[in-house]
């Protein structure tokens, strides 16, 4: 088994960095103690609900986070939808799970969608308790909410380590108002509300602006040089890379070229927040994550690497990218977060 340290060794060398000279933006490399691996299981609940309950390799029933953290998981993602029509993902559900992931000693990344459901790429739509609201109302709006569920989850003990506002904005979110493609303005002040909110909490936590297609630079660089120019702030860029078993070399390097371009342009933190592939091929998928987390580790900046919804399986809700067998045990996929 390959460690990760002479993995991400091997591939300085190949592309041309210094692991410990560090680049042009001043910053210097995390320590692995301070490398963040971790899931995003905000199915958990709904799934445990269903009876769909967690095993250890040797067979056990365990609780997921502490299963999790066993497998050299120090982190969870979470997210988090304003009225959603089922509670699951709602600020109750939230705080169920964030007290659970705290429990395990696990750092704790929120996920704001700012919708009642999927926020992606091709879908940003706004809360219906929002839907009618003016443009500067909707941007208060956004900042009073963030507000109020980080409320909640500091009245309870909870602080999280990083705080996205917005989930995969990669033509920003709220539309049409905060749609960055018509109005980059609009996106920009949306993205300081949500900042500012933040801060005003947790004025340690970090601010996290998440894409998608982590190997397209081009986008990246046009919608961080917007909102650079509309005044935004942020502290991390977060990135989504969903490869498949064929191409996961080829998207890796373009994904750490991007992530080394806007470390050095932007002066930012980088973070990994979704990663994902096959579940029928878990040892791809244990190397591709080996190789990601390598490569997230070599550039200045590089804060961590999430998988997305590891738990899920038994086909559940039709996702096949998981990291358990239908056992429910996990896969070889999750050896790579030993270190």
């Amino acid at each position: 088994m390959i460690r990760l340290a002479a993995a991400c060794i091997i591939i300085c060398l190949v592309c041309g960095c210094s692991k410990s000279g560090g680049s042009s933006n001043g910053k210097t490399n995390p320590t692995d103690t301070a490398f963040s691996g971790g899931g995003d299981v905000s199915w958990v609940t709904q799934m445990e609900s269903q009876n769909l309950l967690f095993y250890n390799t040797q067979g056990v029933q365990q609780d997921l986070f502490a299963l999790l953290k066993g497998l050299g998981m120090n982190a969870i993602r979470l997210r988090v939808w304003v009225n959603p029509a089922d509670g699951w993902c709602g600020t109750a559900d939230l705080l169920a799970k964030a007290r659970r992931a705290t429990a395990a000693g696990m750092r704790v990344l929120i996920d704001f969608h700012y919708s009642d459901t999927w926020a992606d790429p091709g879908h940003q739509a706004k809360p219906a308790a929002w839907a009618s609201l003016a443009t500067a109302d909707l941007i208060d709006t956004l900042g009073s909410y963030t507000r109020h569920v980080l409320d909640t989850l500091k009245a309870a003990g909870i602080t999280p380590d990083w705080v996205q506002v917005g989930n995969e904005v990669s033509n920003g979110m709220l539309w049409p108002d905060g749609e960055a493609s018509l109005n980059m303005n609009n996106f920009a002040a949306m993205v300081t509300s949500g900042y500012n909110a933040v801060k005003a909490v947790f004025p340690g936590c970090k601010v996290i602006v998440h894409m998608a297609n982590g190997y397209d630079n081009a986008t990246y660089r046009w919608l961080f040089d917007g909102l650079k120019t509309g005044g935004a702030s942020w502290d991390v860029i977060g990135m989504s890379l969903y490869p498949s078993t064929s191409n996961y070399p080829t998207l890796d390097s373009q994904c750490v070229a991007n992530m080394r371009d806007m470390a050095t342009r932007y002066g930012k933190e980088i973070m990994i927040c979704e990663v994902g592939m096959e579940e029928d091929a878990p040892g791809s998928t244990e190397a591709f994550l080996r190789d990601i987390i390598a490569r997230t580790k070599s550039v200045s900046g590089g804060l961590g690497v999430f998988y997305w919804e590891p738990e899920c399986y038994n086909n559940f809700q039709g996702y096949g990218l998981g990291a358990f067998g239908n056992n429910g045990q996990p896969t070889a996929a999750l050896n790579a977060f030993q270190q």
